[in-house]
């Protein structure tokens, strides 16, 4: 039996005005995941405890993984650490570091947040700045590494029982940002680092050339998502099987290595909708065939649209990962007289219209290629129908015991 995720990020959403009150999933043509639904078990499943803020996707993922959060739960950044290679100390702090987007004049503190994601600036240019940053602004006891696209990561040596709060930069697109500056621990110096950082960046020959381009600098960096050094138990060992992730964010790959997980590098994969989702579904074949029997696919792409507000795109995202991953990878092992399950899910809703992420409840599909039976006549993958199964999993880190032992008989 072969047994795969299928995670769009973030796909759940609220009623949308410009949809006439539908949500993307209702809107978007996705044959192969709706046949997924007849077939299936269906249900809404709690990924995030309402106790946990923010409802980022470092719980969820964590939690659809299996992993209890309120047990391993150390912070977002240390597991984006973990994926880049850094070797975290006890007394090491890590912190993710974005690269943004602020706009307007005045002092630093009067700026708005344009864009958390500085234009989805590219990778190769990110690590330039970063780097750029690191000789400007490093020292004995702070240390900035590059990562991907906006993403990226700053350790601070601090004592253990400190108390450091940042907001995620999506969370206030669009917003000043002088209600959200740091708080707590070394928060003066925190900031002190940030206006350092719009000096040094506003005139970088990266930023002066993109501007030329009619795209956004990335003016300054934004630190949130802070933890200490994370451990989880071995995936393998719990299930007893072999198992890979695959996933173009340092986040998810770095959840996946804490768990003995393997890595599967994709070319091209860029965490939005512009990303190979064919490799993607063939990576995930080629090591089901090989290597492995379970396979966590992680696409980002719909999140990325939610906390931009970019409708089409959202469904857009869902249509490409029903038609470009579900779709052929459901034929792919079927044609090689394959056995498979596959969990269809987001990992939390990310609403058009707050461009963040809530706690609520997410849609998702437990199917079964050995199963011909219908077991949900007409239903379609949505919020809508999901909640009207009654099917509830208060636990999100049970459904992953769920979906590996449902019917089982090996």
């Amino acid at each position: 039996m072969k047994y795969v995720v299928i995670l769009g990020d973030g796909m759940a959403d609220y009623p949308v005005p410009e949809l006439d009150g539908k949500t993307p999933l209702m809107v978007a043509h996705k044959p192969n995941i709706d046949r997924l639904c007849e077939y299936g078990e269906l249900g809404l499943v709690k990924t995030v405890p309402d106790h946990l803020n923010p409802p980022g996707s470092d719980i969820a993922n964590m939690s659809v993984m299996g992993y209890d959060p309120d047990k391993y739960y150390t912070g977002r950044s240390p597991l984006e650490a973990v994926s880049m290679g850094i070797e975290l100390l006890p007394e090491e702090l890590a912190i993710r570091c974005n690269i943004v987007n602020l706009s307007g004049d005045g002092p630093y503190e009067s700026l708005v947040m344009a864009d958390y994601s500085s234009d989805e600036i590219t990778t190769e240019e990110a690590r330039e700045l970063v780097l750029f940053i690191n000789e400007k602004l490093g020292s004995d006891i702070l240390k900035f590494y590059p990562g991907v696209s906006y993403r990226h990561c700053m350790v601070l040596k601090a004592p253990g029982d400190i108390k450091l709060l940042c907001t995620p930069p999506h969370d206030i697109s669009g917003k000043p940002i002088s209600d959200y500056l740091p708080k707590g621990y070394m928060h003066d110096e925190l900031l002190d680092l940030m206006k350092k950082s719009y000096e040094l960046l506003s005139n970088h020959p990266v930023n002066l050339d993109r501007i030329r381009r009619g795209l956004k600098p990335a003016n300054s960096i934004w630190p949130w998502g802070e933890g200490r050094k994370p451990f989880l138990s071995d995936f393998s060992e719990k299930y007893g099987i072999r198992g890979a992730v695959v996933s173009a964010v340092d986040l998810i790959k770095g959840i996946g290595i804490c768990g003995g997980l393997k890595v599967l590098e994709v070319e091209g994969a860029t965490g939005t909708y512009k990303t190979n989702f064919e490799g993607k579904a063939k990576a995930a074949f080629d090591f089901l065939m090989n290597d492995g029997d379970f396979v966590y696919i992680h696409m980002e792409a719909p999140d990325e649209c939610g906390h931009r507000h970019e409708v089409k795109e959202k469904i857009l995202s869902i249509e490409y990962i029903d038609s470009r991953v579900v779709g052929p990878l459901a034929k792919m092992l079927s044609d090689a007289g394959e056995d498979f399950r596959m969990l269809v899910l987001p990992d939390h809703p990310t609403p058009l219209v707050l461009r963040t992420h809530t706690h609520d409840a997410v849609p998702y599909i437990i199917y079964d290629s050995r199963n011909k039976t219908v077991l949900n006549p007409g239903a379609k993958y949505d919020e809508r129908f999901a909640k009207a199964t009654g099917n509830h999993v208060a636990k999100g880190d049970k459904l992953m015991d769920r979906f590996i032992s449902v019917n089982s008989d090996e």
